[in-house]
């Protein structure tokens, strides 16, 4: 666990390093949108399907 802080701090001070600990957080957050967007649409797609399944005698 302390290599990983140290490494962690070390990519910090360095500009590349910086930059890439920003990039990596840009792409958790594209993540999580991501995921969101999916799990949001999936579930009115099974709403539609399901109003559509009653509908049908």
């Amino acid at each position: 666990m302390r290599n990983t802080w140290n490494l962690i701090r070390k990519l910090g001070r360095d500009e590349d390093g910086a930059a890439l600990i920003e990039y990596t957080v840009l792409l958790g957050i594209m993540l999580v949108a991501v995921i969101g967007s999916i799990i949001f649409v999936g579930g009115w797609i099974q709403g539609r399907w399901t109003a559509l399944s009653g509908q049908l005698p």
